[in-house]
């Protein structure tokens, strides 16, 4: 009893805990048969030392509390939240999950992370070892540490969240994509694609005595085209950056010309068909992200296209002057196949912009695409009779498109968008083809997009001519599976 009242009432439980262990191992040498002095004074040697031990550990304890107590007066919720890479000033929005989520991680934190702000683990170890109480404030062990009390660690706990240093994905209304395929990743892109066009032609062949008084031929025709284009394209990322592909279109085309030849002795329609089925033009291009945008800098993916001439070219196609053409007239008359490519290389460069915007992303895309000429180009006609041409130079391309894209949910996305195409005219030996002028088509694009799973989506885009040159409608289904 004397030796409990000079540790005093906080050593109490240690000190009772130690005597009832000398206490016993007393009784048991008692039980056995005397027990010799040494035995007494080992016993109180080694009590001595683990109360030393104690009065060291309860000094560190005291340090322990002291700094706590400083650290969370001074440092507020916000620099806590800093420390842990979470939000705070200059951290975007989307990173609120992150942040709860490293936040629900260090209240559920043990409390063996507190000692190592005090580096004194080992002198906390071995408080534990020797069973005695914990500290008034220090959690026990499989309790959860007060969140609080982590507002003191002076590091950052975990590591902020890497930057997305990919475009937002949206669903696609052209055919460049705004993200890029990842390092090492292989997409394989089935896709089919329909359009239809119908156009109109009024041809006046002769002179006018006065107004209204014409001699000579009036043909009137109406030329109706339905294209089938199927399509695999494979894309393969060869850094996180850089990507390349290549596309292999099948075509199947058809068309009707419905006509009538005025003053030539018949007011009966005439109807021609046509059709051309074949290999279209193969397509490679080689995409490359410029820049790491933001929701103040837009993204910047430039791109450059390839486009062969592997497809059955329109000089190719025999053209009918028996059947079809009209005596008096002027032209060569109807082909009797379609071509399935334009029978021309070109080289297409351009860039596309994506502007993440919450919930929105407004894109767009420039290119220009120049065709080369061809040298002794010849058209088949008459049956199976060359006529000679020369040098053929299909007029280059100028065009643009934008739009903006919104994500329904996490799997649904839509767009919608304008694209707009400047044709300049062809040239034949240096000379303007006459009939040939500047011919602008644009076209009201709206896309959908489903992604499945992260492996499977669906794309579905819908374009509507809204000139007279471009085709009337235009439907792309497509459906990119990553491997």
């Amino acid at each position: 009893m004397k030796k409990r009242s000079m540790q005093g009432i906080r050593n109490a439980g240690c000190s009772t805990l130690l005597l009832l262990g000398g206490l016993a191992q007393a009784q048991t040498s008692a039980d056995a048969g005397p027990t010799p002095a040494t035995g007494i004074e080992g016993l109180q040697h080694q009590l001595t030392e683990q109360q030393v031990q104690l009065e060291a550990m309860k000094r560190a304890l005291a340090e322990q509390d002291a700094v706590i107590k400083e650290l969370r007066s001074v440092i507020g919720n916000d620099v806590l939240a800093r420390k842990r890479g979470g939000a705070g000033p200059g951290v975007t929005p989307g990173d609120n999950a992150t942040n709860a989520a490293a936040a629900a991680a260090a209240a559920s934190a043990t409390p063996n992370a507190a000692p190592n702000v005090v580096n004194a683990p080992q002198q906390i170890t071995g408080q534990q070892q020797a069973g005695a109480p914990p500290q008034q404030g220090q959690p026990q062990q499989g309790e959860s540490a007060d969140p609080q009390t982590m507002a003191g660690v002076d590091e950052p706990v975990g590591q902020p969240p890497e930057r997305n240093t990919r475009p937002p994905e949206i669903a696609p209304i052209t055919d460049q994509p705004g993200v890029l395929t990842g390092e090492g990743k292989l997409v394989v892109e089935p896709g089919l694609q329909y359009g239809y066009s119908s156009n109109n032609r009024v041809a006046l062949v002769g002179y006018t005595v006065i107004p209204a008084i014409l001699i000579g031929l009036v043909d009137v025709r109406e030329v109706k085209t339905t294209t089938y284009l199927a399509s695999i394209a494979l894309r393969y990322g060869i850094t996180k950056r850089l990507e390349i592909e290549a596309k292999v279109p099948y075509v199947h085309s058809s068309g009707s010309t419905v006509s009538r030849e005025i003053f030539t002795g018949t007011a009966v329609d005439n109807v021609f068909n046509s059709s051309g089925t074949g290999l279209g033009d193969v397509e490679a291009t080689l995409r490359y992200q410029l820049n790491y945008g933001s929701e103040k800098i837009p993204y910047f993916i430039g791109w450059l296209r390839y486009k062969s001439a592997t497809g059955k070219d329109p000089f190719e196609v025999v053209t009918d002057c028996i059947t079809r053409c009209v005596g008096n007239a002027t032209g060569t008359g109807l082909p009797l196949g379609l071509p399935t490519g334009t029978g021309f290389q070109a080289l297409q460069p351009g860039v596309t912009w994506l502007l993440p915007t919450d919930p929105a992303v407004f894109f767009g895309t420039f290119s220009y695409l120049h065709n080369f000429a061809r040298d002794n180009v010849s058209r088949t006609v008459l049956n199976g009779e060359k006529e000679s041409l020369g040098k053929i130079a299909p007029g280059d391309i100028f065009e643009f498109s934008f739009g903006m894209g919104l994500a329904l949910n996490e799997r649904a996305s839509f767009s919608i968008g304008y694209d707009q195409a400047i044709i300049w005219p062809t040239k034949q030996n240096g000379q303007t083809v006459p009939g040939s002028v500047r011919v602008t088509q644009g076209t009201l694009l709206v896309g959908y997009s489903y992604r499945f799973s992260s492996r499977y989506t669906l794309n579905l885009s819908v374009g509507a001519g809204l000139t007279r040159d471009t085709p009337d409608l235009q439907v792309n289904l497509r459906l990119p599976i990553t491997f």
